[in-house]
């Protein structure tokens, strides 16, 4: 049986592809029941924003070409991503040394990039570690972790990449895990 999705949506406009699409979607992660009716209040409140953003976009006219590019640019934006390759430059930089203790500077277009007072970088989400650990089942997975030895150099201009390196690392953290390597356990 095909279910109906109303065309028109709840405040009696109709719907645009892209709210048709979002309200679908909802329903099928299980966010909505077959009346479009949201199962929970916070989901329901970031779901109308999504649409208003959704309607906004609708409005522009983007076409096919235009429309991957304005939606790359807008996701970059909004999770304050940089455009382009950081430069170093004195403009680029926050102070946030009263917050450290010792001469510190914050990369304003990469917040994970920081700069010693004496002029070395490092960009603190470079590294992250990885080893095998088992559930309380026994099931094994991947267990991720960040510290110190994340911390990657920086020269300028430095284009920030846009997925750390992964790197697989036996911890010494308790409760110890089994001998291991990269493939699994031993």
């Amino acid at each position: 049986m095909v279910e109906w999705i109303p065309v028109i949506n709840l405040m009696g406009k109709q719907m645009n592809n892209y709210e048709k699409h979002a309200r679908e979607e909802f329903r099928a992660a299980g966010w909505t029941d077959a009346d479009g009716e949201f199962k929970d209040e916070m989901q329901k409140m970031i779901c109308e924003h999504v649409l208003k953003l959704l309607n906004e976009f609708h409005g522009e006219g983007h076409s096919g070409s235009t429309a991957p590019y304005t939606i790359n640019l807008f996701t970059r934006l909004a999770k304050f991503e940089p455009l382009g390759p950081l430069t170093g430059e004195d403009w680029e930089w926050s102070d946030v040394s009263e917050y450290s203790g010792k001469t510190l500077y914050q990369n304003k277009r990469c917040g994970s990039v920081f700069k010693h007072g004496d002029g070395t970088a490092y960009n603190t989400d470079g590294r992250v570690f990885w080893e095998w650990v088992k559930d309380e089942n026994g099931k094994p997975f991947k267990s991720y972790y960040t510290g110190n030895g994340s911390q990657v150099p920086v020269t300028f201009p430095y284009a920030v990449p846009e997925k750390p390196e992964y790197v697989y690392r036996y911890s010494d953290a308790e409760p110890r895990q089994p001998a291991q390597n990269e493939q699994g356990f031993l």
